[in-house]
């Protein structure tokens, strides 16, 4: 017997928008996220013990927990294998999961209630129109309404103005790219961020308050380091940067419809043929990441919401209906990097000050698209995340066995270390960076595959292997060249290019794809009552567009078909 209506895999960029959707709809949701929740009452010490079961509750949410395990120290957050936001269970003494990687590079997500939002950089970008309409099943104007009522509920709105978007603007404008004040771009043109980040706090330069002070009050400080989590704010419901964590799921929790339970890994889609001989999702298997305890949990409707990798893995370890494309046709934005250095004698003159201080305000504040091509955008990290980034992370080996050529756009390209990286950091403060991404074809050879003769406590692990297209090479030159002509119209002195392998995996999309997989209502086209609501379901990488916005979308859409096709 079914407790709940709806099981939802997966408290992350999607999960906890069809969780919260569901419950406003009046159905019985449970929650299953593989990970930790950080800021529950349930689970004070959440990497050391194991806490409660669930949680249903508003009450249970304390912002001091909270803060205390959202700190802006690098490698306490950041660590790939013992930081709080990593891919692996809550309890930080294990390794973290196993995943096989064909090409150079790594994985960025995270497990724990919020998903891979805990960490993202809360861009909040519509897809392009033109790699919608009459590209996807559904037209970009049945989108619409949908990243409308997101946008709402986040809240989404451009990004205020600090040091390094004015300088970004002051390049684009005398490169000659023209201002675009729009959500749906259609022609090239730089604009805000549409960020998905509480407005600035008005107290903020108001000197009767202190820096503390003001992160207990709401609204964003513009402090910068928030990459990890945002430590700024009077309650989770109100923390300024809006992961799931404490944006969707608190309001998820209000509807009183909703149980989340974090630790519990879903390792198995259970099934049953109906009278018609159609194949239903009926319920799930999941293994306690604590106890390795293991049972089945049945509900009438199940919801895929575990990423781009997971999703399909739990397919094919579900032994559910061969189909070509689970997995397959898996989109990555093909990413590069470039950092500018600038004198503060120029610096002063545009900016009225000597710094640019990239790690202020929110962590990318302007960007420039170029519908079918891709994006730009400007980017300010914290110290060790900056120089990882800028100099860390390379296809091309390291600068000083191989120089760039004397007619190159670029003074340095490829890995720095030693004194010359020692001398690029110490003008941290004067530093602009700028992340490419590039759109790319969807192409059947990259995807998810499950290792025959590897497997964890959950089953063969994943194998995921991507390499870019001709034409993401090819969108990757022509932003590269329009980010270097930025950096030099707006002054840079030296121009230093990363080249980033293509296994830098960030904006991973496609591997359940619309059309392919499932149907226009995010259902299995295999198996009735089993949905999707993560990037898996994508079409394409939307133009190059980051997509955490059009899943959210897609998600509270998909919400609707559920309730009016199985519950009205």
């Amino acid at each position: 017997m079914a407790d709940q209506d709806v099981i939802v895999i997966g408290a992350g960029g999607g999960g906890a928008v069809i969780a919260k959707e569901l419950g406003d709809l009046g159905l019985k949701v449970l929650v299953l996220e593989a990970g930790p929740w950080y800021g529950n009452k349930r689970w004070p010490e959440p990497n050391s013990k194991r806490g409660a079961a669930s949680s249903s509750n508003t009450e249970d949410l304390d912002v001091v927990l909270f803060k205390q395990i959202y700190n802006k120290l690098e490698d306490t957050m950041d660590n790939l294998i013992s930081g709080r936001v990593r891919w692996g269970p809550a309890d930080s003494r294990r390794a973290p999961w196993n995943r096989t990687l064909s090409q150079k590079g790594f994985i960025w997500q995270n497990s724990g209630v919020g998903g891979s939002t805990q960490h993202y950089l809360s861009h909040s970008p519509r897809a392009f129109p033109l790699a919608v309409d009459d590209v996807w099943p559904i037209s970009y104007r049945e989108l619409i309404p949908y990243y409308e009522k997101v946008e709402a509920t986040l809240p989404v709105d451009f990004a205020p103005t600090t040091a390094k978007e004015e300088l970004f603007y002051y390049g684009a404008k005398k490169a000659g790219w023209p201002l675009i004040s729009t959500l749906d771009v259609t022609s090239p043109g730089y604009r805000p961020q549409p960020n998905a980040i509480l407005p600035p706090n008005r107290h903020l330069m108001n000197p009767n308050y202190s820096l503390e002070e003001l992160s207990w009050m709401e609204g964003c400080t513009l402090a910068g380091h928030c990459i990890n989590g945002c430590p700024h704010g009077p309650s989770v419901d109100k923390i300024a940067k809006r992961s799931t964590n404490v944006s969707y799921v608190p309001l998820a929790l209000k509807t009183g419809n909703v149980r989340i339970r974090p630790n519990a890994y879903t390792t198995k889609i259970l099934t049953e043929t109906n009278p018609l001989g159609e194949l239903r999702a009926i319920g799930v298997k999941v293994r306690d990441t604590w106890t390795g305890e293991t049972e089945d949990i049945y509900a009438k409707t199940v919801v895929m919401a575990a990423g781009c990798i997971e999703s399909p893995r739990l397919w094919l370890n579900s032994d559910l209906p061969k189909n070509e494309w689970v997995g397959k046709g898996l989109v990555n934005h093909y990413f590069d990097w470039v950092t500018g250095i600038f004198d503060e004698k120029v610096l002063y003159s545009i900016l009225g000050t000597p710094h640019i201080d990239s790690f202020a305000g929110h962590t990318s504040g302007a960007r420039l698209d170029y519908p079918g091509v891709g994006c730009i955008q400007v980017t300010g990290l914290s110290p060790g995340l900056t120089a990882v980034f800028s100099y860390g992370i390379s296809e091309s080996g390291y600068n000083f066995l191989q120089p760039p050529a004397p007619d190159a756009p670029w003074n340095a390209q490829g890995l720095i270390v030693g004194p010359e990286l020692t001398g690029l950091m110490a003008d941290y403060r004067n530093a602009l960076q700028i992340t490419i991404y590039a759109d790319d074809d969807v192409d059947q050879r990259n995807g998810i595959t499950v290792e025959s003769n590897v497997a964890d406590e959950h089953g063969p692990i994943p194998r995921v292997s991507y390499m870019p297209s001709r034409r993401a090479r090819e969108n990757r030159d022509i932003l590269m060249k329009i980010a270097i002509d930025i950096l030099e119209k707006a002054g840079a002195r030296q121009i230093s290019r990363a080249n980033w392998p293509p296994g830098m995996f960030l904006h991973m999309e496609s591997s359940m794809r619309m059309g392919f997989v499932i149907d226009t209502d995010c259902e299995a086209y295999q198996v009735k009552r089993l949905f999707i609501a993560d990037n898996s379901a994508h079409f394409n990488g939307l133009g190059g567009a980051n997509p955490t916005l059009t899943t959210q979308a897609l998600a509270t859409r998909t919400a609707e078909k559920i309730m009016n096709k199985y519950f009205s």
